[in-house]
């Protein structure tokens, strides 16, 4: 049995819009009655060729072609750290100009999809991938002949433009095509790959500087961006219906309004304009709100309508959407647990590099070769997370009497909520006493696995829980880790070298137990939370 779908999970037109509209399409076609009503909860809306039910294989070529193209985005954040003192030397940089370089890159690769993702809702999936890689890989070949540090500044922003797409494209593409009751499962997998490129990086940014020189290691990203690219093109099939996307929806509602009013002003004589305008705006009044948000309303935009109206870049506003995800309090509530978690994630590795350059004197390959650990734990953690999270999903929905909700999700992150804090203090103070390099990867591989293991609830959540926005959602996550990132990149050395790693990440375990505070108060809240939210949609819509 399908659960339950609230009221704000469909769009409407009008009865008038909806004959107005199939009338102009198809003159012939007797219109649709007034008082008829299409209700269809907006994820299910009838679409030609719907992903949903492709075969299992063309899913699964899906999902390793976005894999791969999610790999770039965790690859490319810290593979230029082997060749920084390569760079320094050559283009006579200094250590801040190194510093900014990579602060820069994932803030502007935390934020730049909010941009990608209003493209994509109303041009589709594919012309995003296309438009990002071919940024990606054309900013790559700039940074690999750049003479000064300047361009490779310039040119690592453009990287990181380019790369961002897919953390909030690649989500959404997956909720695209699978139900909800698969996606933990699917999004543990495609988020695997990512997570593997801090790891992967060093190990392939030292192997490649050693052997040749830094250019290498920029040559080998344009390699990567022109697979991808070629992948995207001739094997990805577009995943995006525009049906099934309020975001679009509403902007086609508000071209819809604005199409009938020019007719209508174009049918009355000028002197009566006024009038008519007065009497139009009456009977828009609730069309008017409703425009502000279309969840709360029960029919669906008719496929002849969708067909008529072509949208552009033009009607492309990505903040509407930022917006509207922020003003939902359970949100809020679990985005700031999942940038936290992110941030510790990107702190680890940085700092880690660090301490086993400083205490250890690893070189590069050395060092990537330790924090591997910590990539394989994350990749571990990712997929077995994933597919707890489905169980627990499932498990709960039965007992439920088969209604499921997506807070209903986030019970399974409660496994590693006990493990997660002890691993990191295990962790801060196995660095602190310089034990043995074994120690230092058993524990990068518990605070991996246990991280991870809870970053696939929540973002699955986060995706389930903003139906018909999901790659709008997954983008404002993307904006709260980035920013996260950010902040931990420019303090995490400082607060390094005044309180060591034992401060440092007795610091950060404070931090994630926070986290896992704020996750069961939307576990428990998060229900009440959202309903009332969608109530409030409902008054204000009229």
């Amino acid at each position: 049995m399908q659960p339950e779908v609230p009221d704000s999970q469909t769009t409407t037109l009008t009865p008038a819009q909806v004959s107005r509209i199939e009338t102009d399409v198809h003159p012939t076609k007797t219109p649709r009655p007034l008082e008829e009503k299409i209700k269809l909860d907006i994820e299910h809306a009838l679409v030609e060729d719907d992903p949903r039910i492709w075969s299992n294989a063309r899913k699964n070529a899906i999902l390793f072609i976005i894999s791969g193209a999610s790999m770039i985005a965790g690859l490319c954040a810290n593979i230029q750290n082997p060749a920084n003192a390569q760079i320094e030397q050559q283009l006579h940089a200094s250590n801040g100009d190194i510093s900014l370089s990579l602060s820069l890159f994932i803030l502007v690769q935390g934020n730049f999809p909010v941009l990608w993702s209003a493209v994509s809702e109303i041009k589709g999936r594919k012309l995003v991938y296309l438009l990002s890689v071919t940024l990606f890989t054309v900013g790559s070949a700039i940074v690999a002949v750049s003479r000064t540090i300047g361009l490779v500044i310039g040119m690592r922003v453009i990287q990181a433009a380019g790369s961002s797409a897919v953390i909030a494209i690649g989500a959404a593409t997956l909720a695209d095509i699978y139900e909800p009751h698969q996606r933990g499962t699917m999004m543990g997998v495609y988020y695997s790959a990512p997570l593997l490129g801090p790891s992967l990086g060093p190990i392939v940014g030292g192997a490649l500087t050693q052997g040749l020189d830094w250019r290498a290691v920029f040559w080998f990203l344009v390699i990567w961006g022109g697979v991808i690219f070629a992948a995207f093109l001739f094997l990805f099939k577009d995943t995006f219906r525009k049906e099934r996307s309020l975001t679009y929806q509403n902007v086609l509602k508000r071209r819809i309004r604005e199409r009938e009013l020019t007719r209508e002003k174009e049918a009355v004589p000028a002197e009566e304009t006024g009038a008519n305008e007065k009497k139009a705006s009456e009977r828009g009044e609730e069309g008017s709100q409703t425009s502000k948000d279309l969840e709360a309303q029960p029919v669906v935009v008719p496929a002849a309508a969708i067909k008529e109206v072509k949208l552009s870049l033009a009607d492309v506003n990505p903040f509407p959407p930022y917006l509207r995800i922020l003003s939902r309090k359970n949100n809020v509530a679990i985005l700031i647990p999942s940038g936290l978690l992110f941030a510790f994630s990107f702190s680890i590795t940085y700092t880690c590099a660090r301490t086993l350059a400083l205490y250890y004197n690893y070189d590069a390959l050395k060092t990537g070769l330790v924090l591997l650990s910590y990539g394989i734990g994350s990749v571990t953690g990712s997929i077995l997370g994933g597919r707890w999270s489905d169980r627990t999903l499932a498990r709960l929905k039965a007992a439920n009497g088969g209604t499921s909700f997506p807070e209903m999700r986030l019970e399974s992150t409660k496994v590693a909520m006990w493990w997660l804090p002890p691993s990191i203090v295990g962790y801060a103070w196995v660095c602190q006493e310089r034990v043995h390099i074994s120690a230092m990867c058993v524990m990068l591989f518990l605070a991996g696995f246990f991280s991870i293991w809870m970053y696939a609830s929540t973002l699955a959540y986060i995706v389930d829980a903003n139906t018909g926005r999901s790659s709008s959602a997954v983008a404002t996550n993307s904006s709260f880790r980035g920013a996260s990132a950010f902040i931990a990149a420019e303090i995490a050395v400082p607060l390094q070298d005044a309180i060591g790693d034992g401060g440092l990440y007795t610091l950060w375990a404070g931090l994630m137990l926070l986290a896992e505070l704020m996750i069961l108060l939307v576990l428990y809240k998060g229900r009440a939370w959202r309903e009332a939210s969608i109530e409030k949609e409902k008054e204000k819509s009229g």
